[in-house]
């Protein structure tokens, strides 16, 4: 080989190693920038006011809630507010945050408010009725108090495909709710107890947080919504406003002078390494879609 093509072999080398390591910089500077963007304001100080966003479809509440005792331990941290803009989401997951707000509140005597921006329904609405104070916009929706479990039945699809299910079981109820086939008046019965009790701990977790006494509540607890404007005097929130009043005025309320500091939780972006071996619907999943997956009850307003 010649002396000239290995120093031809030798640059294009070089060439494509610099491009290549160029490459990975510019990924990395790229993938920091997003989470820096998205993470927020993570420097504490002592007129610092924690918000936890709470937005679309409530799946889970371990991050939350991890968050909210996060928030509660640190003594720099004044107050917590839970920015909300959700229809609500699972029954377990919401009560689990409730109670974790309804704790920090009552044991730990940090004030917690809630902010809802254009929907604080159903589950949404069931944590926020934790929090010391409730604020919403006069357009807002806000309610919603009500459990629903649904699904779709194809019985007469399988029907039309000639297709039929075979099921064994042991309990008459084990298959309860079986979508290939009509539900039973026992099981009808059985699914409307299990609604019943929820929706009654619904209500009873909503005056207890709200201090509105259950016979007051109950004949709101219908499921429908309310504006914000409308919900004032039915004392579901406590006063009209925007994240911004929500945060001066929590602000005034712990003796922070001057604009707060708002601390939110950082967000951990996809790595490299994700987005190349991870198929894009499971890195960024519509929690719709989870719920649709997963059977169970839910309060959610749709």
């Amino acid at each position: 080989m010649s002396e000239d093509k290995r120093r031809s072999g030798w640059f294009w080398f070089l060439v494509g190693g610099g491009l290549f390591v160029a490459f990975i910089i510019v990924v990395g500077l790229l993938g920091y920038a997003a989470v820096k963007a998205v993470g927020g304001d993570t420097s504490f100080s002592d007129n610092s006011i924690g918000v936890i966003d709470i937005n679309g479809v409530i799946v889970s509440a371990d991050k939350t809630v991890d968050q909210l005792r996060k928030f509660d331990q640190d003594d720099s941290i004044k107050a917590i507010i839970l920015h909300i803009n959700s229809p609500g989401g699972g029954a377990a997951a919401s009560q689990e945050i409730y109670n974790e707000v309804l704790h920090i509140r009552n044991e730990k005597k940090k004030p917690v408010v809630a902010s809802i921006e254009s929907m604080g329904a159903s589950g949404a609405y069931y944590i926020a009725s934790g929090a010391n104070k409730i604020y919403a916009n006069d357009a807002s929706i806000v309610g919603s108090i009500g459990v629903i479990m649904e699904w779709t039945n194809y019985g007469d699809l399988l029907k039309w495909a000639k297709m039929r299910p075979v099921i064994m079981k042991a309990g008459s109820l084990k298959d309860a709710g079986s979508p290939v086939r009509e539900m039973t008046p026992e099981e009808r019965a059985y699914f409307q107890g299990l609604l019943d009790n929820m929706h009654a701990q619904f209500i009873h977790d909503v005056s207890q947080g709200r201090g509105i006494p259950e016979a007051t509540l109950t004949p709101l607890a219908t499921g429908q919504v309310w504006t914000g404007q409308q919900a004032l005097p039915l004392h579901l929130i406590d006063k009209q406003g925007g994240f911004r009043d929500a945060l001066l005025d929590t602000a005034r309320q712990v003796g922070i002078s001057g604009e707060p500091n708002v601390v939110k939780p950082p967000k951990r972006g996809p790595s490299l390494l994700d987005l190349i071996t991870t198929d894009a619907s499971d890195l960024w999943p519509n929690p719709e879609k989870l719920l649709e997956k997963n059977a169970g009850f839910y309060f959610l307003w749709k």
